[in-house]
């Protein structure tokens, strides 16, 4: 085995049998470049790494990602996603740089480490052999990296030239070239430093000691710059001064390394900090910039936005740890700034409320709790204190036998009458008998194998001698005949388990639970699962209730309002409110408008007039748990049969068949369903990883056949939350964009508009992620040029499937006769229907036919391929909540 320095602790943490991937020895937010891993050969020692003035380049060379398509979370199997084995095994042994929330760097390395390494970790033959592998292996990540930043570039372009998104470029045009030039002006300096900081250690091999990393991924570089504003971009008709706090945030959510001064110890970095407030504090020193308008947040607040994004991401990190990435940990906290500054209309209140209400509630009152419900719940049951059993009474007859039994000098078989002082072990029986027992044998077989039977005296005068007494407890009288080396089996026990293998050595907080029984043990674990559960019911019924009354509802009570709102229209509910006299609680609907629902379309006028928008909703919900019922009943159908992955796409098939026809109907409606959805997803999740009872158990029982890899990495299952959020997000920023029409108790609530970007997220994931994975697991040979996970194929069936659920929403929105944002052909198939007689062609016009459908299909394919390659490049987040942003911007901005 090498000789590991007793100064290198991650050395020493790979050969221990607990790893704890989720421990973390700082506060802070380890980001992929912050720390100097290098092995072999590395030039700077671990100790002397902190004082280096520039410790942050190093890149993790030796590091694996969790796949190599990078986020397989519903497209793989999980052993895919789980890293690859190490040469020597350990049980529940995990990578050596696995502690870190992802092991990709976005910035350039110096290549003197690598130069080093590679000499001193191979010969000269095999150096060159895997010099040339490398040099191979990193044209093809920059030709990937390269199509990445292209993608964000013509996503750019697009939405440019969208005349809805040109008044807010016109307003931030002189902002936005400002941030630009300071980002062109930190990337330009940043390879700078590195060579001078490589040049003052040594004189390297190369002219430009620069490289790029094995793992390097722009991810963390790009995506929480570019996607908020993009998205801010587009929703800035609607929401007033949007665009300048997602600059603030962009320019936060940048890595350290770029900025001068910044230290990876640091959890704030004052340069950073300062170049953050860049965007609105040249305003007065720089004319051309120009005052803010007048829906603009405040200086105090945009200036309070590095330390609350800097802060938020140290807490969603101690929550997920490894489950999120650093670009997903950055773009998570970023859209939680935005909901709690930003949120108007109803829906976003009561997400507003859910997310950030609830999770601080529970944070608050439940948090130390939990942590003692799961350190209690790794205590194994051998590990708790024993009852002490009554004492059995002896009878005469037994004393006569143990008398007996001495006078003939026999062995004695009961043992624990013969040794009434030791302690007794899970089967009954003490350690001296046990012991005694094994020397009898032993004795007893060799004087077999020897051909000479041993009588019972001889045996006993074999004996060793049992005068020595073992040194008692405090408050124990002590124990007789026992053997001299008893002592010391008994102190190897005590550091091993009942199976044999050696103890692991607990924390204090494991520790404190050790003298409890398992009777306390199960009674205090229903108590901090009570605790918990009425801190939650406490939460939503006082605060968050009363929160979204105030913000939401313009004063209507909750729960009144919700009965009214669902069961407003049913004949029997109205009386019995009416004849209690309970108008005041529970809020009636008025009657539908005929004339405004017959002008909005034949289902606006058929969910008005004829069924009820109550009723609408009473029989959507009916419809939604059908589908469930069915998809339930399918996947346990096909579990003794079909793979995981083909279970798993069930669901994605179950969400369009939920969503896709239903979204036009009640967007409102479905976007607080959403909400709800997710809220009890979280909480579901949070007592599933607290192991509470009797929840914990069954729920992880449900999800253990359908994990992934990505679920593995930490303690938060994220495959059906990220399937959800990728669903819900772009039908949340399709509101965010539009108008809203109601009155009374329902002001907010009413959606005149439409448009195809609220089914992007249902496309998308249900459709298209679902049709790469089964096709390209099939029938995917080819490869992209970069390798991974992600074949051609794959990425062609993702692009169909897109295409054709966008051309389909398309359809069924002209059909729905909903009006739009955009100005179409309109497809009067109504009034073809009704009338009765003709043909199709004679109603629309065979020109205007298909001048529907070239354009239409034109911007589906254009969609759906920015879109695929999207999919197929990305590995610093998660497909199934990056890409449907990522189409719903293109979709938005083609003003499909």
């Amino acid at each position: 085995m090498p000789d590991i320095g007793r100064d290198d602790p991650d050395s020493l943490r790979v050969l221990s049998r607990s790893p704890h991937p989720y421990h973390r020895h700082s506060l802070e937010l380890h980001e992929p470049s912050d720390r100097l891993v290098h092995r072999p050969g590395r030039r700077i020692p671990v100790d002397n790494a902190a004082s280096e003035p520039f410790p942050s380049l190093g890149s993790l060379v030796n590091s694996t990602t969790a796949s190599d398509s990078g986020t397989e979370a519903d497209d793989e199997h999980f052993l895919k996603g789980l890293p690859a084995p190490k040469a020597r095994l350990h049980k529940g042994l995990r990578g050596q740089n696995e502690p870190l929330s992802g092991s990709s760097t976005p910035l350039l390395s110096p290549a003197v480490m690598e130069e080093e390494g590679r000499k001193r970790a191979s010969g000269i033959n095999q150096g060159d052999k895997r010099a040339i592998s490398e040099r191979i292996r990193r044209r093809r990540e920059l030709v990937r990296r390269l199509a990445e930043m292209l993608l964000l570039g013509f996503q750019g372009g697009m939405i440019a030239v969208n005349p809805q998104v040109q008044p807010a470029l016109r307003v931030y045009q002189e902002k936005i070239i400002l941030v630009g030039g300071l980002l062109a002006v930190l990337a330009a300096a940043y390879p700078l430093r590195v060579m001078i900081w490589t040049y003052r250690r040594g004189k390297p091999s190369d002219l430009i000691p620069l490289r790029i990393p094995p793992a390097f991924d722009p991810a963390p570089l790009l995506y929480p710059l570019f996607i908020p504003f993009f998205v801010s971009l587009l929703v800035s008709q609607s929401v007033k001064g949007v665009v300048l706090p997602n600059l603030v945030l962009g320019i936060a959510a940048l890595p350290r390394a770029l900025f001068p001064g910044s230290r990876f110890w640091e959890n704030m970095s004052s340069s950073h900090w300062l170049l953050s407030c860049v965007p609105f504090a040249l305003e007065k020193i720089i004319p051309a910039v120009g005052p803010p308008a007048g829906d603009e947040l405040p200086h105090e607040v945009l200036i309070l936005l590095y330390p609350l994004h800097q802060t938020l991401c140290l807490i969603l990190h101690h929550l997920t740890t490894t489950s999120l990435l650093v670009a997903e940990l950055h773009l998570f906290s970023i859209a939680l700034i935005n909901l709690l500054l930003l949120a108007s209309s109803p829906q976003a209140v009561i997400l507003q409320a859910v997310l950030w209400g609830g999770g601080l509630g529970l944070i608050v009152f439940c948090s130390r709790v939990i942590r003692w419900g799961i350190s209690l719940a790794r205590v194994p049951k051998w590990r708790f204190r024993r009852t002490k059993q009554p004492a059995k009474r002896t009878s005469c007859l037994r004393m006569l036998k143990q008398f007996l039994s001495l006078a003939l000098g026999r062995p004695r078989h009961d043992q624990r009458a013969d040794y009434g002082g030791a302690d007794v072990s899970d089967s009954g029986h003490s350690t001296d008998g046990y012991l005694d027992g094994i020397l009898n044998r032993t004795i007893r077989a060799s004087s077999v194998i020897g051909g000479n039977e041993i009588s019972p005296v001889a045996l006993e005068t074999l004996r060793p001698s049992r005068l020595s007494f073992e040194q008692p407890a405090f408050g124990t009288p002590p124990r007789r005949h026992t053997l001299p080396s008893v002592e010391n089996v008994v102190s190897r026990s005590k550091m091993s388990t009942p199976s044999g293998r050696r103890k692991r050595s607990a924390s204090s907080s494991v520790r404190a639970f050790f003298s409890l029984t398992q009777s306390q043990a199960s009674l205090r674990k229903w108590l901090y699962a009570g605790y918990v559960y009425f801190c939650a019911v406490a939460v939503i019924l006082v605060g968050i209730r009363a929160y979204v009354q105030r913000f939401a509802l313009s004063g209507e009570e909750p729960i009144g309002w919700a009965l009214g709102y669902l069961f407003g229209d049913l004949p029997q509910f109205r009386f019995h409110v009416v004849n209690a006299n309970l108008e005041s609680w529970i809020c009636l609907p008025a009657r539908g408008d005929d004339l405004l629902a017959c002008s909005s379309g034949w289902v606006e006028h058929l969910r008005r007039s004829s069924l009820g928008e109550a009723n609408t909703r009473l029989i959507l919900c009916a419809y939604w748990v059908s589908i469930i019922v069915v998809g339930l009943a399918i996947v346990f159908r096909l579990s003794p049969i079909y793979e995981v992955d083909t279970r798993r796409k069930v669901f994605h098939f179950m969400m369009v068949a939920m969503f896709l026809p239903t979204i036009y109907v009640d967007p409102a409606w479905i976007a607080l369903a959403l909400s709800i959805m997710l809220a009890v997803f979280l909480l579901l999740d949070l007592l599933r990883a607290s192991q509470l009872p009797p929840l914990s158990k069954p729920i992880a029982s449900f999800l253990t056949p359908y994990v992934d890899g990505r679920d593995l990495r930490g303690p938060v299952v994220i495959s059906h939350i990220f399937l959800l959020i990728g669903c819900a997000i772009p039908l949340w920023l399709s509101l965010a964009s539009l108008g809203r029409a109601g009155d009374g108790y329902l002001r907010g609530w009413e959606v005149p508009t439409r448009e195809v970007s609220m089914v992007t997220g249902v496309v998308c994931v249900g459709l298209g992620d679902a049709a790469a994975s089964l096709i390209g697991r099939r029938w995917g040979r080819r490869k992209w040029l970069w390798g991974g996970g992600k074949s051609i194929e794959g990425s062609l069936a993702f692009a169909v499937a897109v295409f054709g659920g966008l051309m389909a929403a398309s359809l069924w929105l002209r059909i729905g006769r909903w009006p739009t944002t955009v100005v179409h052909l309109e497809v009067p198939v109504a009034d073809f229907i009704a009338s009765g007689h003709g043909s199709l062609m004679s109603v629309l016009g065979l020109s205007n036919l298909w001048a529907w459908a070239l354009s239409e299909s034109r911007k589906a394919a254009l969609c759906a391929s920015v879109a695929s390659l999207t999919e197929a490049v990305l590995t610093g987040g998660n497909d199934n909540v990056v890409v449907p942003v990522v189409l719903w911007t293109c979709v938005k901005s083609i003003g499909m």
